[in-house]
């Protein structure tokens, strides 16, 4: 197995997450949070996929699927267009509401499929290019691929957790 393959694999397993964490949810259970300053989960799965899409769309010389496939427009959030949802205040947090979870995993898929074909195209040297000199030390394609993936999937873990709260109260 190559490691393209185990990204693939590990990318892959994000969007299942993400569809079993909010399908069959109505707006208000989307939109829904515990406490005032957390988080809700239609605001974990599009940051999730607003870093996904944002962080591979540069690695990768691509534009992100928010703004060419007018999700932006879809969502018609009030934020800034390039908005990932990095150091969101509360205020911030409570302008993510989304009217149905098809919302959500449909630009979820939309990033997904960019993502994984972008992928496909790695070799093992690409995963050495410094795509990022802020850095010290500077991070490698190979070093933001896992990066992103490990947010990712604390972010719809996060998301699962919340599902499961917001059910055992209704019950």
């Amino acid at each position: 197995m190559h490691a393209k393959d185990i990204l693939i694999d590990g990318y892959s397993r994000i969007q299942e997450e993400v569809h079993a964490a909010v399908e069959g949810l109505d707006p208000e259970a989307l939109d829904s949070r515990p406490a005032a300053g957390a988080n809700s989960i239609a605001w974990l799965v599009w940051h999730l996929t607003r870093v996904q899409d944002d962080h591979l769309a540069d690695a990768f010389g691509l534009d992100q699927v928010w703004l060419s496939q007018d999700w932006e427009k879809r969502f018609g959030l009030d934020l800034p267009r390039e908005d990932t949802g990095y150091g969101h205040s509360a205020a911030q947090v409570a302008k993510v509401r989304v009217r149905d979870a098809g919302l959500l995993t449909g630009y979820h898929d939309a990033v997904h499929a960019q993502s994984v074909q972008a992928l496909r195209t790695l070799t093992a040297a690409d995963l050495e290019r410094v795509v990022d000199e802020r850095w010290d030390p500077p991070v490698t394609l190979g070093v933001r691929l896992v990066s992103v993936l490990s947010d990712d999937l604390q972010h719809v873990g996060q998301a699962a957790y919340l599902r499961g709260l917001l059910q055992s109260a209704a019950a």
